[in-house]
């Protein structure tokens, strides 16, 4: 049987995919500004056996619904929110073997700066750091950091396409294997021949001189990405080791999965090196019906008001005021176009307070609700029916859910052989998804290697 990859999906916020449950008296969100939170749950997660925390971000807030922030606001969704990159240092501190998935725009950073700030977490945590590449989706993060508005959807990623040639040239091309040779006697550090100037001039960036940075474990950090729209899908299947994808059935998700896997053999890449994560939440308990009776409980909680709001970020699209009866439709925006894809498909038809309903727990992905037995059985269904590889973990309650997991699905998941830990270092490695520590020869990124 194929090992099933967990990763723990979390935020630097109050509340991340379900909405209002910060209110719950287990829930720990509000301590996401303490670094002992991110300690005790890095700890909590390699103890347990998990893969990566994978770190979600956004840059603005949800002020689609409504033409406004407020109920983003009022019921903390997905705001007020840290930076995701800053504690990672610390939780690597504190464990051995985690690898840490951290979300960075392409749209509001330069490439020079950002190649520097991941060979940098490279380095300090050892060869455990992912970049999940993503081009932003909120109008309101554009204007906050000086643009009328976003880049147009396919634009940005063609802007994606330069950003990573550029990291590529600086993480893979600039500093030759043995250009450090820390030379004590004859003084010499970095033999200057063999650091390189990447002389980058395209459309969107002018990059001349050399890196900053000398290699890091991986050089390039594992690469992760989250867009599952046509011109999202081909930028995965592309560029990305890992990819992050959401729906609310596996029929829907597979069709995600294949389109990755399809655009990923048509550059010329081993389709099965691409690892695909789909987001799931697991409410679980020593039974079927205790883990039912802690599902009620959460929904006694939720916020629908909320949850539309996070979903008018994600899709662009305004239901405040909508009748609960109203059938979605697609309608193509700037803003992450699977969102709304995912619920206008050809499987079912989704009403507007059956997406309230849905999407109060957990977000855009299921919610599996029963013994450790129960949730494992589900996820083996998801890997057999859509060809997933693994999962992104989502929380209703922190650190909660993950201890739950902890608990009762992972024994249940290593009897039945499907979680083992496996050898190396880096979080490279340890996914599968290079020649060894290093990008996989068939990767774009490789092509830079002096």
């Amino acid at each position: 049987m194929s090992r099933i990859l967990l990763n723990a999906f979390d935020m630097a916020c109050v509340g991340h995919q379900s909405a209002g449950l910060w209110r719950h008296p287990t829930d720990e969100g509000e301590r996401y500004k303490d670094l002992d939170y991110w300690t005790d749950l890095a700890r909590l997660l390699e103890d347990a056996g998990f893969d990566a925390l994978f770190l979600a971000d956004v840059l603005g807030v949800y002020d689609v619904y409504g033409s406004s922030r407020d109920a983003a606001v009022r019921s903390a969704a997905q705001v007020p929110v840290n930076d995701p990159v800053l504690a990672v240092p610390a939780m690597a501190a504190v464990t051995d073997r985690l690898g840490f998935g951290v979300t960075v725009s392409v749209s509001y950073e330069h490439p020079y700066a950002l190649a520097r700030r991941m060979t940098t977490l490279d380095h300090l945590t050892k060869g455990r750091v992912a970049w999940n590449v993503v081009t932003s989706y909120l109008d309101s993060a554009a204007r906050n950091l000086g643009r009328a508005s976003q880049v147009p959807h396919d634009e940005r990623y063609d802007m994606a396409e330069e950003y990573l040639q550029v990291c590529y040239k600086l993480w893979e091309g600039s500093w030759s294997d043995d250009a450090v040779v820390r030379d004590r006697s004859s003084g010499v550090f970095t033999d200057p021949s063999k650091v390189h100037d990447i002389a980058h001039h395209g459309a969107w960036f002018d990059v001349p001189g050399p890196f900053l940075c000398e290699p890091s474990p991986q050089r390039t950090p594992v690469i992760f990405q989250a867009g599952a729209s046509p011109r999202g899908a081909a930028f995965a299947g592309t560029h990305a080791e890992a990819v992050f994808v959401s729906g609310p059935s596996p029929a829907v998700v597979k069709r995600s999965v294949d389109a990755v896997r399809e655009r990923a053999a048509e550059a010329g890449r081993d389709p099965s090196s691409v690892k695909v994560f789909t987001m799931l939440t697991a409410i679980t308990a020593e039974s079927d019906a205790a883990a039912t009776a802690k599902r009620d409980e959460y929904l006694e909680l939720v916020s629908p008001e909320a949850a539309l709001a996070l979903f008018g970020g994600w899709s662009g699209v305004d239901l405040a005021g909508a009748p609960v009866g109203q059938k979605l439709t697609y309608v193509a925006t700037d803003s992450t176009r699977s969102a709304l894809a995912s619920f206008t498909g050809p499987d079912r038809d989704w009403t507007v307070g059956e997406l309230a309903e849905f999407i109060t727990v957990g977000g855009r992905g299921p919610v599996v609700v029963g013994s450790g037995a129960t949730i494992a059985d589900e996820l083996e269904r998801w890997v057999d029916e859509a060809g997933v590889d693994g999962f992104n973990l989502a929380y209703a309650v922190t650190p909660g859910t993950f201890a739950d997991i902890a608990e009762h699905v992972v024994p249940e998941l290593r009897r039945r052989g499907r979680l083992d830990d496996p050898a190396g270092s880096t979080l490279r490695e340890r996914l599968g998804t290079g020649d060894g520590r290093r990008l996989a020869a068939d990767h774009p990124g490789a092509a830079y290697r002096r």
